[in-house]
């Protein structure tokens, strides 16, 4: 996962127009102050929001663009993606992780948030995308009370890879509340088919 300090960097990278709009205020008051003029301060707010939302126009294309294309798939890697789309690795990285960013649980108050059912996690140095499907029936394999190995190999037609890949999904998917409780435990599941074949 990148550094908190990374993290930190983009933030704020993301909030230019905070700053410059808090720089404007204080140009504007000054502006009032010496010249008893706010006309220029109104000006160059109006032209720093029109920057602004036409700077979001292709972020949010792009976003959608790279969203879309990754549904296709049950599991897809960022290298994978790169490849396919002809773009560099790292600008899929930066958009796969303001994607992640997005698929926190919405609380029952945020009722424009529309819920991300697929799943992106940081695993080896990389992002992996998977899709709706390959979530649900993660989660099903879950609450049935089957451990990482078990579920490993039901899911092998989604391409997951270790068992360690299969337990940093669940990471992900406590962190984000998106997990339910377990109906039964691993302990008792094994037991119980260890039972079943005799």
């Amino acid at each position: 996962m990148p550094s908190t300090f990374i993290i930190f960097i983009k933030s704020i990278a993301r909030k230019w127009f905070i700053f410059l709009l808090i720089f404007i205020l204080i140009f504007g008051y000054f502006n009032w102050i010496i010249y008893e003029n706010l006309t220029a301060t109104i000006i160059l707010t109006l032209i720093v929001i029109v920057i602004f939302f036409i700077s979001y126009i292709p972020r949010v294309y792009s976003s959608n663009k790279l969203e879309k294309f990754m549904k296709k798939y049950y599991r897809i890697e960022d290298k994978t993606i790169a490849k396919k789309l002809r773009s560099s690795l790292s600008h899929v990285q930066e958009q796969m992780f303001e994607l992640s960013q997005k698929q926190i649980n919405k609380k029952k108050w945020q009722f424009w948030i529309k819920e991300k059912n697929w799943l992106i996690i940081f695993y080896d140095k990389h992002y992996i995308f998977y899709s709706e499907r390959t979530i649900d029936d993660y989660k099903k394999l879950y609450k049935q009370g089957f451990g990482d190995k078990e579920i490993l190999d039901k899911l092998k037609k989604y391409n997951l890879e270790t068992r360690a890949e299969v337990k940093t999904i669940e990471e992900n998917l406590i962190k984000h509340n998106k997990m339910g409780e377990r109906k039964i435990s691993v302990k008792e599941k094994r037991d119980q088919l260890r039972f079943q074949d005799i």
